[in-house]
């Protein structure tokens, strides 16, 4: 009887254990609800399973954690395959991404708050709190000559010369990637020239980059800086505050948020919880030949520095739907984020697509049909280079995160984790 008994127990856990993981794995950091209580159908939502299962057998990336909130509570959050393939670990709902450029729209966030205090404004040029940024130049391509023989040769290093920048750039310009700060092409290749140490910290590397010649005139076009424009961000932040970044960031942002789990650094106690990178090849998803472990850094780059869960990331998601604030704490006024969420750059200006304007650190889409997007008009959100998602849209009141970890990524997720969340809306 008494082995009976026991065996029942475990047996009514064990059922109550797969009922939880149908509706929420884990414990979501905010409130949470059934699907139906927030609109959504529970069996649709189940669509988001099927759609990361296919990108994870046809190899773009060892497992994935997709969360959703709709109305400010989380109606899904699930893990699903590995966070390591060689120990064969099953990921986890709190697993830890390297959330590359997701790190932007936090950088942000923290100019948005200095700008609410007086301290910057967006018009404010950048040379103001770095003064090497104050006669920049502009590189001007050499058109290309005849096709060079033997004997002629030329370097294979793009030829150009260097004009003064029209105009300054401003703070608005590094937001919305209009700076043309080592921004691809002649601009990229001579930042090349003068990597960063491992040892440099933003104080000294940043005014560095004033050597490098602009993309373009400042404001002509939109071409995305990948590290330079948000890094030098982060380094406005440290100038204004007298802070390092690192120390902002985690002071005024994670710890109001209870965002526990973001940092530039893991600490000992997280690291087990890392997923592994990984890179897609012919051959499936193997270990990236250049991959070191991350060392400890000195360098927090508002680019793209920072590691999160999906439970940390849709705090700060939320917040922006609430227009500043979560849980009786507010970042920023409901008119900044209005302001950050509003179209910049709008998609006729160079370097933008039908229908994708460009707010602050956010694309936002202007026309979801032009854009070829299954989300609403005004939606708006950011990924990162090794396949992290997250967008917040105001008319369904949803946040969307999506953590994955693979090098090359097949961005196809992206829209198919979208689409499985906007046919799951039944109200």
């Amino acid at each position: 009887m008494h082995h009976s008994s026991h065996v029942i127990v475990r047996l009514a856990a064990a059922v109550v254990a797969g009922l939880m993981l149908f509706v929420l794995p884990g414990r979501a950091a905010g409130p949470t609800a059934k699907p139906e209580e927030v609109g959504l159908s529970a069996e649709r939502l189940g669509r988001i399973r099927d759609a990361m299962r296919q990108h994870i057998e046809a190899g773009d990336f060892s497992g994935a954690v997709t969360l959703v909130a709709r109305k400010g509570r989380v109606a899904h959050l699930e893990a699903q395959g590995r966070l390591d393939l060689k120990a064969n670990t099953q990921m986890p709902t709190d697993a830890i991404f390297r959330i590359a450029s997701m790190t932007k729209p936090i950088a942000a966030t923290a100019i948005m708050m200095l700008m609410e205090e007086g301290k910057v404004r967006l018009s404010d040029p950048v040379s103001r709190f770095i003064p090497e940024f104050k006669a920049l130049k502009v590189a001007v391509p050499i058109e290309a000559s005849p096709a060079p023989t033997a004997a002629t040769a030329r370097p294979a290093q793009p030829q150009f010369y260097t004009i003064p920048a029209a105009r300054e750039i401003t703070v608005r310009d590094l937001l919305t990637h209009t700076s043309g700060l080592v921004s691809g092409g002649i601009s990229a290749s001579e930042a090349a020239k003068n990597p960063r140490k491992p040892t440099d910290t933003l104080a000294d590397f940043i005014p560095q980059l004033a050597a490098v010649p602009l993309a373009f005139q400042p404001g002509s076009r939109w071409t995305y800086s990948p590290g330079a424009g948000f890094d030098t961000l982060g380094r406005i932040v440290e100038v204004i505050s007298g802070q390092t970044f690192d120390q902002f960031l985690r002071q005024r942002i994670f710890e109001p948020l209870g965002m526990k789990d973001t940092f530039f650094n893991a600490p000992d106690d997280r690291k087990s919880r890392r997923a592994t990178m990984y890179q897609r090849t012919v051959e499936g998803l193997e270990i990236p030949a250049n991959q070191t472990p991350p060392a400890v850094t000195k360098y927090f780059s508002g680019g793209g520095g920072l590691m999160s869960t999906a439970e940390d990331y849709v705090q700060f998601g939320q917040m922006l739907l609430n227009r500043g604030q979560l849980n009786g704490k507010r970042l920023l006024g409901p008119r900044t984020v209005d302001l950050m969420a509003a179209v910049h750059v709008p998609d006729t200006l160079p370097g933008r697509a039908p229908g994708r304007g460009f707010g602050l650190s956010v694309q936002v889409v202007s026309n979801a049909v032009a854009a070829g997007l299954r989300v609403s008009d005004g939606s708006y959100g950011w990924d990162g280079a090794f396949g992290t998602h997250f967008w917040v849209d105001p008319k369904e009141q949803i946040v969307g995160v999506l953590m994955v970890q693979t090098q090359n990524p097949n961005r196809q997720a992206d829209r198919d984790f979208e689409n499985a969340i906007m046919q799951a809306i039944v109200d």
